[in-house]
């Protein structure tokens, strides 16, 4: 009897609490709902005010905007409001279509110039070429205008003529030149060959719709017709895309059923695992994945999954550490919100997330996963790895680091303008894998460079500029001024000095510019592989077997010594400010 009364007293508490827990969970709902509406309803009456009282005019759209985008950038970069007039850039990154001319353009000083026209596509076509100066764009002329409002110029229906007026440089007359606009799909894979006779190639530049198809139909040409016997896949500054693309390309080269990756968010609608549902086309081929600073997401994904699973070998630096899902939710007046909604986790169970934007600094300001949290896991085989930081390359390669003078060579265009005066004077090059920069084209730029009046300081010159401010208001130059002036000598430089001592790297770069002129992308990438250290360690690993099997020792740690943040030097070919695609 005594048992049994016991047993109805714990029931009795145990429902106790499970109301008692009921009513504080719909407490703390009710209460998170109530301060909602009151915060709603004060910046409703903020804006109100502020559109009746303000000393000037006000736009409340701009207002909103602003204050929406500011309070998103609170939680982390990848939660963002997409108004209206953005949508067709937002299809654009998520499709790699859109209507318009087929090129790229951007800022040249006060000036809009085309960039890059796509190979294939209607501006090509239409005879426009890499620095034409945009005069006037559908009847409009482009001073003062941004880089996207010529952007949306040109963009417009397919099957419409839009007319242009450039100005090329070496030609007395402006050109006024009809475009068709086409619908535009960028290639997902610029470009795929054979590196010699037994390594097949694969560059994948984003992860947009369709672009598992394009890698599918890549490796089975390199398999089935050029005889590839193993792979490199190459992931370097590929930003991510689409979540689906990445395990359909996992689904290649892993067995089915194999797990490619999970999402875990508070909410429970965005658990889920992706894995492998159709039959791979091949299991065995030895693979290397190429990643840097510049792979994020989606790319990591297919690149942690596949060392995860022990698949492939990564090479390169460590990936950026993106591990954070988006998805996009509907908002009224067709605008959307783009709302990050759970984390990446990959075969191994790490999450592959960088920065945690939970836990900000006090001055906002964002830190890396602390090493108190990282955790160890291991792959399939049995091999360490470790959360927190990207994904970490099996064969680490270092980077070149680029010289003052090239960053500031790319910075000032002088590539970019040589490489358009050398296109305006010399009707053909060689092909892309034999085009090399002789003496004599050398010696031109560096004329070029002279009577452009190019000048620049070096970082550390930069630097000891700053030394020497302070040093004077404290006064400690009076007392040293003998070895301040000595040292600003030693690290003195002269720009034929520089231009001597730093040749090959600006032939390389030089190269890679008066290229594209010619060749478009596809011909910038093939010219690059020549002297490529991740291609080549990549072969160089993948032609021997014993190497590569060596790669997936039981037990082998891949290390944790995070490589610091790129300099400036490694995004510097990203410098061109204001890209658009038109």
């Amino acid at each position: 009897m005594k048992r049994n009364r016991k047993i109805k007293t714990g029931i009795s508490i145990a429902a106790v609490l499970v109301v008692f827990a009921l009513v504080l969970s719909s407490f703390n709902r009710d209460e998170k709902l109530f301060l909602v509406d009151k915060n709603l309803d004060i910046y409703y009456t903020l804006v109100r005010e502020l559109n009746l009282f303000y000393v000037d005019e006000i736009n409340p759209t701009d207002l909103v905007k602003t204050s929406i985008d500011k309070m998103l950038e609170s939680l982390d970069p990848y939660t963002n409001y997409i108004p209206e007039s953005d949508m067709e850039d937002f299809r654009f990154m998520t499709t790699g279509e859109y209507a318009g001319v087929g090129a790229l353009i951007s800022k040249h000083g006060d000036e809009v110039v085309i960039a890059e026209p796509y190979e294939g596509f209607p501006a090509q076509k239409a005879g426009l070429k890499a620095g034409d100066i945009l005069r006037e764009v559908a009847g409009k002329s482009t001073e003062k205008l941004s880089t996207e409002d010529v952007s949306n110029l040109l963009k417009g229906p397919a099957n419409k003529v839009v007319r242009v007026k450039v100005e090329r440089p070496g030609k007395k007359k402006n050109l006024e030149i009809d475009i068709l606009r086409e619908k535009i799909q960028i290639d997902a894979v610029p470009y795929y060959g054979m590196l010699d006779d037994e390594t097949g190639y694969i560059r994948l530049s984003n992860f947009t719709k369709d672009c598992g198809d394009e890698v599918k139909k890549a490796f089975v040409e390199l398999k089935e017709q050029k005889g590839a016997k193993s792979l490199v896949l190459d992931l370097r500054s590929n930003p991510g895309g689409l979540l689906m693309e990445s395990v359909k390309i996992v689904n290649l080269f892993v067995p089915k059923g194999s797990e490619v990756v999970s999402t875990k968010g508070k909410v429970k609608q965005w658990d889920k695992t992706y894995k492998a549902t159709e039959h791979p086309i091949d299991t065995v081929m030895p693979m290397a994945v190429l990643v840097n600073r510049g792979s994020a997401s989606a790319s990591e994904i297919v690149a942690g999954a596949l060392q995860d699973l022990d698949r492939a070998v990564i090479i390169g630096t460590r990936t950026f550490g993106k591990g954070l899902v988006q998805t996009t939710r509907d908002l009224s007046y067709n605008t959307k919100l783009k709302v990050t909604t759970a984390k990446y986790y990959i075969p191994s169970g790490r999450c592959i997330q960088a920065l945690d934007y939970s836990h900000r600094n006090e001055d906002g300001s964002v830190g890396t996963i602390p090493d108190s949290l990282i955790t160890e896991f291991t792959t399939k085989k049995g091999r360490k790895v470790y959360d927190g930081g990207g994904i970490v390359p099996d064969q680490k390669i270092d980077l070149d680091r680029l010289s003052s003078l090239s960053i500031n060579l790319v910075r000032d265009f002088m590539f970019f303008d040589y490489a358009t005066k050398f296109a305006n004077e010399h009707e053909s090059i060689a092909a892309p894998e034999e085009f090399e920069i002789t003496d004599a084209i050398f010696n031109d730029f560096k004329t070029f460079v002279k009577e452009r009046k190019f000048s620049y300081q070096s970082e550390t010159e930069e630097m000891f500029k700053k030394l020497l401010e302070t040093a004077k208001e404290e006064r400690y130059y009076d007392v040293a001024e003998g070895e301040f002036e000595a040292l600003k000598v030693k690290i003195g430089h002269e720009l034929d000095k520089d231009l001597e001592s730093f040749k090959e790297e600006v032939k390389e770069m030089l190269t890679d510019e008066i290229v594209t002129r010619y060749y478009y992308q596809k011909g910038a990438i093939k010219s690059a592989i020549r002297e490529d250290k991740g291609i080549d360690k990549a072969k160089e690993i993948l032609h021997n077997p014993q190497a590569f099997g060596s790669v997936f020792t039981k037990g082998k740690i891949i290390s944790m010594n995070i490589q610091a943040l790129p300099a400036a030097t490694e995004l510097v070919p990203l410098a061109w400010e204001g890209l658009f695609d038109a």
